[in-house]
């Protein structure tokens, strides 16, 4: 478990499978990440109204910007990856408990080795929470822990943004029992977890995210 000073990279991905996954699962990082200058981006497949509203919304709270995906497949993601070169790179617990998480962040490691060897980007790749703590295989290991005190209530905000969702009585409640519990880890508020993933064989050099 590493959780030294926060120090943004200059670019962060996300790729998500729904509009308010960046938000619950990263949303306090993310806002970090923008305060500081790095370009944020949030990608989600496209979803019908009002999610693909709230996922714009959402993102602009956090300073981030949106890219909807057509079709989330892995040559979709390889595009994007190919364009927006980024440094980091957060997604999915690839045994995450949802099905719909799996699958993209599946479709990701798919793209990364070609785009990888073409580009040298990303940097790092990382999974975020999920549910509870929770994956198929049992709890989420603490790892590179980001201290998100200073912008939980703009993750709140964002979390807002997705009225159509039950962010007051499930997601905002977890999300707040889950931030805290990070938190705990490392003498704070609040906090997220990203646990590294290994592309080509390798695991970031960076002990930061």
């Amino acid at each position: 478990m590493t959780t030294p000073a926060f120090a943004a990279p200059g670019s962060v991905l996300t790729v998500m499978a729904h509009p308010d996954d960046a938000e619950l699962w990263a949303g306090g990082t993310l806002a970090l990440c923008a305060a500081a200058g790095a370009a944020v981006t949030i990608a989600v497949p496209r979803h019908p109204e009002p999610r693909a509203a709230e996922a714009a919304a959402g993102a602009a709270v956090l300073g981030a910007g949106l890219y909807q995906i057509e079709q989330p497949t892995a040559a979709a993601l390889r595009e994007l990856l190919l364009e927006s070169r980024p440094e980091v790179v957060i997604t999915h617990p690839l045994r995450d408990v949802h099905a719909d998480h799996r699958r993209i962040a599946e479709a990701l490691l798919d793209a990364l080795p070609e785009v990888v060897i073409t580009t040298g980007h990303p940097r790092r790749v990382y999974t975020a929470d999920t549910y509870n703590g929770l994956t198929l295989d049992g709890t989420i290991p603490a790892h590179t822990i980001v201290d998100i005190s200073s912008t939980w209530t703009t993750k709140q905000r964002a979390l807002a943004a997705h009225a159509s969702q039950p962010i007051d009585e499930h997601f905002g409640p977890m999300a707040e029992t889950l931030a805290r519990l990070w938190g705990i880890r490392i003498g704070v508020t609040h906090a997220e977890n990203f646990v590294p993933l290994p592309v080509l064989g390798r695991l970031p050099a960076a002990a930061a995210l």
